[in-house]
């Protein structure tokens, strides 16, 4: 397996994430949040897209529903 795309929130528009997301079916999203940086791995199975945050994983059943999440995470632009 090869070493994700690596990206710092905001970096990316959410069409180039959601893009790069689907033609490498992981990319490691690098974020601050209360303080402290954290890594986010977003991956695409071919059918659903995940959102592995330090806390959390959670799944979206399509790409409308994971550009809503980029976008209200802050993870594209």
């Amino acid at each position: 397996m090869t070493e994700p795309s690596v990206v710092t929130a905001g970096e990316r528009d959410v069409d180039e994430l959601l893009a790069l997301l689907e033609s490498e079916g992981r990319v490691v999203v690098r974020t601050e949040f209360l303080g402290s940086d954290h890594e986010v791995t977003l991956r695409w199975d071919g059918e659903t897209y995940y959102c592995d945050t330090p806390t959390r994983l959670h799944r979206h059943d399509d790409a409308s529903e994971m550009r809503t999440c980029l976008e209200n995470q802050g993870y594209g632009r």
